[in-house]
């Protein structure tokens, strides 16, 4: 009789050790429906030679001491068959990248502005400058999964979207808004905002901030969402 609760003690480790292995394995299978959602996602350099994860925020280009004549700027985004030909053509604000399997540049002016050459492929704006006297544009890429979200952060400029795949939906003090693949996005500056990743696939987006040269990128905020995006 001294056997049997030994017996039962052992059956529930290995019940235990079951599901917490399969539960983890599950959890790190990439792209699967269950996974272990990123949360407060800020962008991040990644150091050369540096492998990059596959999902998260990653600021890829960027672009400084610039000057605007005017208080607002549209971002044009265009995609060009080398880098080579992307450079050939880019002013010197432009931003060469190659992401998602192609070479985009991105360019800063008035929303009928006139580039040569590629394929235009967004027009994003208009995004208004603060009064700054001198700007630093950031380009970032991001692949985020559904239910993945960034940190709750503002911006000292305004922020732009321009969404390759899945869907994204903002919230800020004002409410959520929603955008799909192809689709653009803009947000004043030193607004409070989180970023949430709905639908059912991976998202994949550039975002722009052009900010005073004197202030970081972005930080962290102490606004709450109300968790409209999950709505």
């Amino acid at each position: 009789m001294a056997r049997t609760p030994r017996i039962a003690v052992f059956v529930l480790f290995l019940v235990t050790f079951q599901s917490v292995t399969i539960g983890n394995l599950w959890a790190q299978a990439p792209g699967s429906a269950a996974h272990e959602h990123l949360t407060e996602v800020a962008c991040v350099d990644v150091p050369p030679g540096e492998k990059r994860p596959e999902f998260g925020c990653f600021n890829v280009g960027a672009a400084t001491g610039l000057h605007f004549r005017e208080a607002s700027v549209y971002w044009h985004l265009r995609a060009f068959p080398t880098r080579k030909a992307a450079e050939s053509a880019k002013s010197a604000s432009g931003i060469v990248v190659e992401e998602d399997g192609r070479v985009w540049l991105s360019e800063f002016g008035d929303r009928n502005g006139t580039w040569r050459g590629g394929d235009r492929i967004a027009v994003v704006g208009p995004l208004q400058l603060p009064e700054a006297k001198a700007y630093t544009a950031v380009l970032s890429y991001a692949v985020m999964r559904p239910g993945d979200n960034s940190r709750v952060h503002t911006h000292p400029g305004p922020e732009g979207w321009y969404v390759l795949a899945g869907e994204q939906c903002l919230e800020t003090p004002a409410g959520a808004t929603k955008v799909e693949s192809g689709g653009t996005m803009t947000v004043p500056s030193n607004t409070p905002m989180e970023l949430n990743v709905t639908g059912k696939t991976v998202r994949r987006a550039f975002a722009l901030v052009i900010h005073d040269s004197a202030q970081p990128r972005g930080i962290p905020s102490e606004w709450k969402p109300s968790g409209a995006c999950s709505r």
